[in-house]
This record gives C-alpha cells, structure tokens and sequence, in this order.
C-alpha cells in the first residue's frame, strides 16, 4: 500500500487508481527557451522515483510529461537571437536536445509519453471548442477565454476564493475580458501566423495545452498530476476550471507537488544572481552526486540549495559507491524478494508512506555495518538503490576547480558589480565563471 500527499485535500492519502493495476501521470513539462536548471532537476527527480517506487508494487505506470514549444519565452527569445520570432522552433528544439541530455545524466528513466504542444494542435483546438460549446468559455476579437463565473469550485486546490483574487489579484488584464480572472485558451495572432482555428489563425494559451495532451494520451481522468509547487495557482487551479467544466467529473484524483528550491533562504531567480542550471552544476559535481543530493530531501519540503551541503553529501555517495561498486544487483527486484529483508522492507515501507526518501537512507545507514557482512542483503539492497532511487553507484571522476589570477580577477570584478548592483554585469561575470568551472553561490547582503 502506497500512501501520497494529495494538495487538494491537504491529506495523506491511500493511493487507489481508478484502474487497478495501472497508474496514469501527468507531470508539467518545461518550456525550453533555456537549459534546465536545478529547480527542474528536482521535479523530475522526485517524479521518476515515485514511477520507480509504482513499478516496484506491480502497477503499470503509464507517465506523461509535456513540452511547451509554443510560448511568448520561445517567441522572444528567437526575437533577440534571430531577430524572427517565428524561428522558435529552431530554440525549443536546441533545448529540448540538452534537456534530454540533463535528465540523462541524473538518471531520469524516459516517460512513456512525452508531447509538444505544436504537435497537438487539433485536439487543443476541439477541447476548446467543447468549451464553447457547453457555456464555459467565449471568443473575444480572435482570442478565446474561459469563463471563471461559470466554474462555481475555482480555487479548491490554491485554496483560494474568488472574492479575494478579484479585489486586487495579479492577474492580466484586458478589455476583451468579460471578468479579469477570465484566462485565455486561444491568443490571436495576425493572418497566416501560427494554427488556423474556428476563431482566427493564433496559438494555444498556456494552460489549455496540459488538460488537452493529458486527455489526448491518458484519458479524461488520471490519477496523479504533478510538478512544483510554484504550479499549483494559477497554472494547475485553470487546469482543474477547463478539464472539469468539460468533463463535469474530477479530473486528476491526486495532485502532487514537490517543493520548492531556495537559495539563502530565497527561491532562486535571475534577477537575484541565485540561478544555477544543471549544466552550471555538472561542471562541479556528478550528475548522481546531485541526484543523491536531492532524493536525500523530502520530495515535498522546501530545499535550501547550498554548495557546502553538496559537498559533504557526496562525502556519504562516495561511501555508497566504495561498498556497492563491487556487488552484483540481484537481476529482478520485486516485493517478494523486499519481504525477504528487514532492511530493505523498512526502506520500502518509508518510501510507500508518503516517498520518504531520507526515512529510507536513515534505515540504510543505521544497518550498513550489518549489511557489509551479508552478500545477499548487499545484493538486495544495491537493487533498491538502482532500480528505485535511480543511483548507478560508478566512482565518479573528481573534479577540482584551480584558483587562477583570473578568476580571482573575476571573482573580484563580480562582487564590485554586486556590491554597484549593476545585476547585469555581475550576471554576466558569473556565467564567464560557470564556463570556466567555478559556479557561484551568492549570499545578498
């Protein structure tokens, strides 16, 4: 029995699908118009454990995670670099090639279906079109909304009400709104640019592509949708609006959510000189160290990023590595070979209440001296930590930054600019020191 926090309740739920041997999951998928970054890097993590961990109890996992290729990030970005926003393919494809790359190397297990919204243009545009149809949304000059007056349980999951959002919400506003908090299924564009539509040549709005492609590949009615928390209003709320106004039935029976990433107590940004990709952090360390780093947090809790803290994780994955590098997996791992193991039932159990992965590590750790002396307990539990916590436990290649006058010159130049917060420049400075292998880590004054 797997128990998971759902965010619509705000409880911890026995998990019951609605077919039983199988588990459908749609989990938000990048926009890419940059490399993935550490934030990323968590939510696809903490979502592969969680299909390893329903594979191992027998289910047919059947995991959807989408690309937004069609976006106003897209458009502007090959604006800048091409001076044509309509290259944007030629960036999301560039991106889309590196992101594959990352979640590679942290060990990420391919879904079973992975999207682009400009592939699944027709359905977008019908599941639309049945909003329409049934009063929930109307077309405005071209651009078509969703009507929130006529979804009476907005804000169920953000666990916010109407009345609030409406006196003072952060919501974009425009004239071809019939309320503010009306959010946009179809943007117009001018004739002969982008997708043909019932309503005028445009392109889907933001939220619409997850409801159409998650019914598209597995059905009206999933069991888990997943991402970050920084998803949940407005993205995921809209979501549950259009699928359910449709549908008039839930839509996903468990929405679930992993924590946020901070840096000094902050979640990261840009503009704060906190933001590191994935890329920045495999030139420092090993992609399993960061895997390791992050399944040692609870999937749900905030994880305050710190290079120190990596540091001495991979300190532990290096002791991992020095006693399990040798043994051989068992071949097949299964819940009847679990039961064979106190250890290892006590690591499955903490997993099934709710993913505690560092519950997991603290049984592990506690038993390892016993372990060591056990080579069928070495063999079952390597098992685990491959095929479930996803770590290969190779030696890794160490990696040492050699402080030079340049970069020390670097160094220097960034913390004046900071110091003048002329952000652009100390940006600037800082990925001229990530490319050289010296990532940054800022602390505001």
């Amino acid at each position: 029995m797997i128990k998971i926090t759902n965010t619509l309740t705000g409880n911890k739920e026995e998990f019951k699908p609605y077919n039983q041997n199988s588990v459908l999951m749609y989990v938000c998928g990048i926009t890419p118009y940059d490399d993935a970054h550490i934030g990323h890097g968590r939510v696809y993590i903490s979502f592969d454990v969680i299909s390893r961990l329903f594979r191992l109890f027998g289910y047919d996992v059947q995991y959807c995670r989408n690309f937004t290729d069609i976006d106003d990030k897209l458009l502007n970005k090959a604006e800048a670099e091409f001076g044509d926003r309509l290259r944007y393919q030629e960036i999301s494809e560039r991106y889309i090639a590196r992101y594959h790359q990352d979640v590679a190397a942290l060990g990420c297990l391919p879904p079973t279906y992975e999207p682009r919204v400009t592939r699944c243009i027709p359905e977008i545009i019908r599941f639309i079109q049945g909003l329409i149809d049934a009063g929930k949304a109307y077309e405005s000059e071209g651009d078509v909304y969703f009507s929130i007056a006529t979804f009476p349980a907005y804000g169920a999951l953000s666990k916010r009400h109407v009345e609030d959002l409406q006196v003072g919400a952060r919501v974009q506003v425009s004239d071809k709104k019939r309320d503010p908090l009306d959010f946009a299924l179809w943007k117009s564009e001018p004739e002969g640019t982008f997708w043909k539509s019932p309503w005028g040549y445009g392109r889907p709005g933001w939220h619409i592509e997850c409801s159409a492609m998650a019914k598209q590949f597995l059905g009206e009615h999933i069991d888990i949708h997943g991402g970050g928390l920084d998803l949940i209003f407005p993205h995921h709320e809209n979501e549950i609006a259009q699928s359910e106004a449709l549908y008039g039935a839930p839509f996903a029976r468990y929405w679930v959510h992993n924590g946020m990433v901070r840096i000094d107590q902050e979640k990261m940004s840009k503009s704060l000189g906190n933001f590191f990709t994935l890329r920045d952090l495999f030139k420092q360390f090993d992609p399993m160290v960061l895997r390791y780093y992050i399944i040692a947090h609870h999937y749900r809790a905030p994880l305050d990023f710190a290079f120190d803290d990596i540091k001495a994780i991979e300190k532990s994955y290096k002791r991992l590595v020095r006693i399990f590098n040798d043994v051989i997996a068992d071949p097949e791992l299964d819940l009847t070979a679990v039961a064979k193991s106190d250890v290892a039932q006590r690591m499955i159990d903490f997993l099934a209440d709710d993913i505690n992965t560092p519950g997991a590590f603290g049984v592990l750790f506690d038993a390892l001296g016993d372990i060591q002396k056990n080579e069928s307990e070495l063999r079952l539990i390597k098992g685990i930590l491959q095929h479930i916590f996803g770590l290969s436990l190779q030696p890794i290649a160490e990696q040492e930054v050699v402080m030079t006058t340049e970069i020390e010159q670097k160094l220097a130049e960034r913390e004046e600019a900071r110091l003048a917060k002329d952000w652009a420049r100390a940006d600037a400075i800082r990925q001229q020191l990530v490319d050289m292998g010296v990532p940054v880590n800022d602390k505001r004054s």
